[in-house]
Formats: C-alpha cells, structure tokens, sequence
C-alpha cells in the first residue's frame, strides 16, 4: 500500500523557492442549533509546493480541497497550524496582488459584458487604464474567446465554457505568479476542457506555477508535475507521477492478426483470445508497427503497462475505507 512516508522523497532543490508551505493545518467548523457539532475539514495537513510545479490536489467530494484554498487565499482562517505563500504569512496584501484565483463555482454581474468583468478585474489590481486594453486583448487570444463576444454579449448569454474562459481571463489580469483554480475542468465537454488545458500547459511553460483540485483524474494525469491526494481532510499521498505510478517505458499491445505465429520474436506472454493476440512488448515499438503491417495485421491498442491514475486514486480510497461513488 502507498501512504505518504512510503513513497519515495523528492528533495526540495535549494534553487526552487517555496511557494506554498503548509504546515500542521487544522480547520474545524461548527454546526447544528446549538454550533455544538464539530466537524474537522483539515487534519494536521502539511504540504510544500515550489516554484514553476504544476501541483495537482485530487480528493472525492468533500475531502476539503476547496477549504485548503481558501486558508490560502485568506479567505477564511485555520483553526490551528500554519500557512506561508511566497515566503509571506497568509493573507499578506502584496502576496496577494501577484496571485490568480479561479472558483469553482464563480459569481459574475451577469449584466456586464466579458469586456467589463475584465475591466472591472483590472481596476482591482489598479491596473492603469494605458495597459488594460492591450492585457485584456491579450488574454481574450490566450483564452479562446471571440473578442467581438467579449465586448457585446451580457454574460447571461454565454455558455459555461465560455464563462470558465472569462473566469480564467480574470484570474490571469494581474500576470500573477501563482495560479489557483478549483475544479477549472468542471461541467464543460471535451473541446473546452482540451482549451482549458492547453491554456495551463501554456502558463506551465511561461514559469507560473499552479495549483489546482481537480476530479478529472485523466486531465490530472496529463498536466501535473506532482500531485496529492486528499480524503477526509487527510492528506493520503505525495509525490511526481513517476514516484506514484512507476516508470516503466515496457508496452502491452492487442493485434488482429492471422499470423500470429510472426508475433513470437516481440511480445513477450503471448495470448490469443476472441480473435486477438496480446502480449508485452519487447523491442522498437516502430519496427514493431512495421512488422505487423507487413503481415496485413491490425494494432488494436498500445498502452504502458504502468497503472493509471485513475485506478490508482480508487484503490488508496477503498484501502482506507473511504466511500466512493463512480
């Protein structure tokens, strides 16, 4: 079983500044009539993220990961332990002018324009008037979203994946250092959540560093440096994916073949079943394809054999018998 001290420790390089640092965080909150129930949404919590890491929170619904950002943000404050942001208490008013926010679920005056949220988001950060009109035609091309939208249509006419696109815009106005979003894939399809991701590649590239939650294990596995997985408050595992999944470069292949018998000398474990022929692949994956093209077989699939995130973050949940829905 993998838990947090069995993975292998990465060392912080004494050239990678921390950006996050978390220590021993705790938040309990109070509910019921009499505010006599306790409910612990973080539990001794201790994280570090460094500078330029695209670090990937992952947990089931209600796991806190939405609370953790908000300790960081300073929108709401620990019951006990301690939190840094670029070297500065939470909650410093110049740290917070060199970070971007993304909500889940964010409000916008659904009577502006994208044009005006942007403006309005620049005035925040007192973003002179001479730079707003190039950084915001700057970040209309970054997101995706048609500029002649942006400056006519209300936002009560726009399509969720088009309000994530302005919602991501607002969060990158101030050229921020640090990146947060919550759930930035939520509730969009395929093609927006291809853009969004794009978009986070680009800012990875750019040096920014990034923390998001995310439940779309896929897209997780896809963008992050490192990631974390967070469950009752708890924080279950740490690490690269390398470090949590392997990093084995050794393929399973699936072929369709009449001759299967021309299979022998590259996959190793070689099966037959309902027409197919599998096995584990040993040599040059592209002389491979060459060959079985020359015998006029059909690849039915090539994938590492390593596990998947996914089924990863599903088995450290039912080790510790957390329940999932799927």
């Amino acid at each position: 079983m993998n838990t947090l001290t069995d993975l292998p420790t990465e060392t912080n390089s004494p050239n990678r500044m921390t950006i996050v640092e978390v220590s021993n965080l705790n938040k309990v909150y109070r509910s019921g009539f009499w505010l006599n129930r306790k409910i612990a949404s973080l539990k001794n919590f201790s994280l570090n993220v460094y500078e330029g890491e695209t670090f990937g929170m992952l947990g089931p619904n209600g796991a806190g990961k939405t609370t953790l950002l908000k300790i960081l943000l300073g929108i709401t404050r620990p019951t006990s332990g301690k939190a840094f942001l670029l070297g500065k208490p939470i909650g410093d008013r110049k740290v917070k002018q060199r970070i971007g926010y993304l909500p889940e679920n964010a409000y916008y005056y659904n009577f502006l324009t994208g044009w005006e949220i942007l403006e309005f988001t620049a005035g925040l950060f007192q973003i002179p008037k001479s730079i707003q009109k190039k950084r915001i035609n700057e970040l209309l091309d970054l997101v995706g979203l048609d500029k002649n939208s942006a400056c006519k249509k209300q936002l009560r006419q726009y399509s969720k994946g088009m309000v994530q696109r302005i919602g991501m815009a607002q969060a990158l106005i101030n050229d921020p250092d640090v990146v947060f979003l919550d759930e930035p894939m939520s509730g969009l399809d395929p093609i927006g959540r291809f853009q969004v991701r794009n978009i986070i590649l680009l800012l990875k590239k750019q040096g920014k560093t990034i923390f998001f939650n995310s439940h779309i294990l896929a897209d997780v596995e896809k963008i992050c440096d490192r990631i974390a997985i967070l469950a009752r408050g708890e924080l279950l595992c740490v690490g690269s994916l390398d470090s949590i999944l392997g990093t084995t470069n050794s393929y399973q292949v699936v072929v369709q073949t009449e001759y299967g018998d021309k299979l022998k000398d590259w996959l190793d474990k070689l099966s037959y079943e309902n027409d197919y022929w599998s096995g584990e692949l040993q040599g040059n994956i592209c002389d491979f394809i060459n060959t079985v093209d020359k015998i006029n077989g059909k690849i039915i699939s090539i994938n590492l054999t390593r596990g998947n995130l996914e089924d990863f973050f599903i088995r450290q949940l039912k080790e510790r018998g957390i329940e999932f829905s799927r």
